[in-house]
């Protein structure tokens, strides 16, 4: 992984000389999250013959990269301060021009604004998309961020809208040509997520003090930030053992993922008395099974 604090330097693990075709993603951060795995997806499934890869971070690229199973892919931190993107317009321009992909593909707002970088550095093909509201917006209101999307888009030939919803608000409040638009959902593999059969039952999760069998679980998993709102899910776990107390003896709540909620989830547990009720394991590598 490179560290670019500012210049561009040699990036290890892509071959000098390829003829595949580079992709190169560009995330604000690349750590724990749903828009980020979907990136890991991508790299993992895509055949290793036709495609090559790098990923570039705003921010840092984490640990979170040894999801990654390929061994030719980069990784590059930018390390941007908060704030306007054009600070770092330059050193994202050098990447640029010393990788010379053949696509580069961004994700959600903060990204976006490296469009214009990636069209003066000659990427011939620039792709965005939009994989989720932002916590100030979640409604798509916000007619700055539309103002801002609509900025953009002469730099962007083609977006992908993980659902019918942001298709439609790219389309509609943002006003770009429904032509310009994929809609394409993630996708989820079913050999790996699938049900327990009926007759073996829900097998014992390690470190999980609750028994599937005997006691009704309620559940989350995912990033604990603001917009997941899991704090929510809380309060009504409290809620709904005070208003029927006979629940107490089956149901129980586990709230699977790491984030600044974590902490406020297990205060309103434990204020409510229902944390020996409740599991907060954390960030776990092993979902599926969970």
């Amino acid at each position: 992984m490179l560290d670019l604090k500012p210049e561009p330097v040699d990036i290890h693990r892509l071959p000098a000389r390829d003829s595949r075709p580079l992709v190169l993603h560009i995330v604000f951060r690349f750590d724990t999250g749903g828009l980020e795995n979907g990136v890991v997806n991508l790299i993992n499934r895509m055949p290793t013959d036709a495609y090559r890869h790098a990923v570039l971070a705003l921010r840092e690229v984490t640990e979170f990269r040894r999801r990654i199973q390929r061994a030719d892919v980069g990784f590059i931190s930018m390390h941007k301060p908060p704030g306007s993107g054009i600070a770092a317009y330059g050193a994202v321009s050098r990447v640029i021009r010393q990788l010379q992909p053949a696509i580069v593909h961004t994700r959600n707002l903060g990204p976006l604004e490296m469009q214009p970088v990636a069209a003066w550095a000659g990427v011939p093909v620039r792709i965005h998309g939009e994989h989720g509201r932002e916590l100030d917006d979640l409604h798509g209101n916000n007619r700055r961020m539309q103002w801002i999307r609509r900025m953009y888009s002469p730099f962007v030939h083609r977006y992908i809208a993980l659902s019918r919803d942001l298709e439609q608000y790219l389309a509609g409040r943002v006003g770009i040509a429904p032509r310009r638009i994929s809609q394409i959902y993630n996708g989820v593999d079913g050999d790996v997520f699938c049900a327990a059969s009926a007759s073996a039952g829900p097998a014992p999760l390690a470190g999980c003090p609750f028994d599937a069998n005997t006691h009704w679980l309620i559940g989350s998993v995912g990033r604990m930030q603001g917009v997941k709102h899991q704090t929510l899910l809380a309060r009504a776990f409290v809620l709904a053992l005070q208003q029927a107390p006979a629940l107490r003896a089956q149901a129980r709540l586990v709230l699977v993922g790491d984030g600044p909620l974590r902490a406020e989830c297990a205060a309103i547990l434990h204020a409510g008395g229902v944390q020996a009720l409740a599991w907060l394991p954390g960030e776990r590598a092993d979902v599926a099974d969970v």
